[in-house]
């Protein structure tokens, strides 16, 4: 899968997708990392990449704007990673990269929540 790293994400979270085979772009990388987070949901959907961050400001963008691609927001602190690392992998099986960029998904230990963008 194709993922956007917005600056807040771990770099452990990025190696950690990249070791599982998927594609990671971090924000940093391509000069993105000051921007604001309507520009990133932009960016995020011409790339056809679904936007990873701890943000929690892009629920209300995505479902009150209408703004962007997929995104999973990550419930995440440096004391629980193995955790949500561990829930990610169920996220990232049991949804296809098509459905994850359609969707807004929350992930934090033991569980996830997916809700579906659009009508």
């Amino acid at each position: 899968m194709r993922f956007l790293a917005d600056q807040d994400v771990y770099a452990s979270t990025v190696s950690f997708l990249r070791s599982l085979g998927h594609d990671v772009l971090p924000v940093a990388t391509i000069g993105l990392a000051q921007a604001d987070d309507a520009e990133l949901l932009c960016r995020a959907s011409q790339e056809a990449r679904i936007l990873l961050t701890r943000d929690r400001d892009f629920g209300g963008l995505v479902f009150v704007q209408g703004a962007g691609t997929g995104v999973i927001y990550l419930r995440i602190l440096p004391s629980m990673q193995d955790a949500v690392h561990s829930e990610m992998v169920t996220v990232l099986t049991n949804y296809t990269e098509n459905e994850l960029r359609t969707s807004f998904v929350v992930i934090e230990p033991g569980r996830h929540r997916i809700r579906k963008l659009g009508p």
